[in-house]
């Protein structure tokens, strides 16, 4: 499973992927302008939203984000981290910003270190977004991805067609065809948020 297999020459593209690649396709790019609305919807009133990336890693969705940021009037300060003490350094760079909110980019480095994000949100009382709903069940506020289970259940599918016979080549990256909006109501009212009926009828779990 790949952020952008094309952007990082894994394959020559998601139809025909043309090597000794292929897997599933995590739509990076389509998915963080998303949860910047529904992170917009959660804190109506935010002016400054900063986004957390990982300069080390793939960063083709940045330009959606912004531009997305941009129609919603709202600033996007943009914090990079690649490591756990350069997260810490994000949070605390937070309150110089005046920021309202927190969007957390697409990054391997954000589902490993999410125990440490979701306590930096708390200890911060700033509201973030997370890409997987791991991000929710650990104590994050709300999260919007892929289903981890569904992802790894096509992976399954296509090593087994391989183990068959099949040539990576000719299987097209495939993407994920289920999605989880799952939000953290405790951890709402803790940051004295209200969630909104919207979000509650979207939501596909709510934890209380």
């Amino acid at each position: 499973m790949g952020i952008d297999p094309v952007a990082e020459a894994f394959v020559a593209s998601p139809a025909h992927p043309g090597g000794n690649l292929t897997g599933l396709s995590s739509l990076a790019a389509a998915l963080p302008p998303k949860r910047l609305e529904l992170l917009c919807e959660l804190v109506p009133s935010a002016k400054v939203i900063a986004l957390l990336v990982n300069p080390e890693e793939s960063g083709e969705w940045v330009p959606a984000v912004q531009t997305g940021a941009r129609a919603k009037g709202v600033e996007l300060p943009i914090l990079k981290a690649s490591n756990g003490g350069e997260i810490d350094a994000a949070f605390a760079a937070l309150a110089g910003l005046h920021a309202d909110a927190l969007l957390e980019g697409d990054a391997v480095l954000f589902m490993a270190r999410r125990e440490q994000l979701v306590a930096l949100e708390r200890r911060y009382r700033v509201p973030a977004i997370g890409r997987f709903r791991e991000f929710a069940d650990d104590g994050g506020l709300i999260s919007y991805g892929p289903d981890l289970t569904d992802i790894n259940r096509q992976l399954g599918v296509y090593a087994a067609k391989i183990l068959s016979g099949a040539r990576p080549a000719d299987l097209p990256v495939q993407q994920p065809t289920k999605f989880q909006l799952v939000i953290n109501l405790k951890t709402a009212e803790e940051l004295g948020l209200t969630v909104p009926q919207l979000l509650f009828a979207l939501a596909d779990e709510v934890i209380e």
